[in-house]
């Protein structure tokens, strides 16, 4: 990747639905340059797909809540491959210090985000877990 795929991917970031002409236009090349540069982003798996995000308020009912993981010895990828099924979980994140992993659940009520809890708990090499619910945004990025 050069540095037009590295602004091109930006643009992209803040904008998936931003035209292959306003792209060209603010990387100065052409919709042809654009538009293959999409193409080999996705077919050398660096693009893998495109998303809606939502205001943190725009789900008022929906329950965000932040898991904190702790995995034993070297299991931390047998842990990720079991938390990547789980439909509760809305991303993943590999981190250091304290915790392992660190995962952002979604849940319609506590009902549910309890029901998530219990089946991440179950995963046997997961050693311990702390939970957060998030309660509100101050700054979107």
């Amino acid at each position: 990747m050069d540095a037009t795929d590295q602004q091109l991917l930006s643009l992209l970031r803040k904008d998936a639905r931003t035209s292959v002409a306003t792209l060209a236009k603010k990387l100065g090349v052409s919709r042809g340059t654009v538009t293959n540069r999409v193409a080999k982003l996705e077919d050398a798996g660096i693009i893998v797909g495109y998303t809606v995000k939502l205001r943190p308020d725009a789900q008022p009912s929906e329950i965000c809540a932040w898991m904190s993981i702790a995995v034993e010895g070297n299991e931390t990828r047998s842990v990720i491959a079991s938390l990547l099924g789980e439909p509760g979980v809305a991303s993943l994140h590999d981190t250091n210090g304290r915790w392992d992993l660190l995962a952002e659940l979604r849940a319609a009520n506590l009902a549910e985000l309890s029901k998530i809890l219990e089946r991440i708990r179950l995963v046997r090499t997961i050693s311990s877990t702390e939970t957060s619910i998030h309660l509100q945004t101050y700054r979107l990025s």
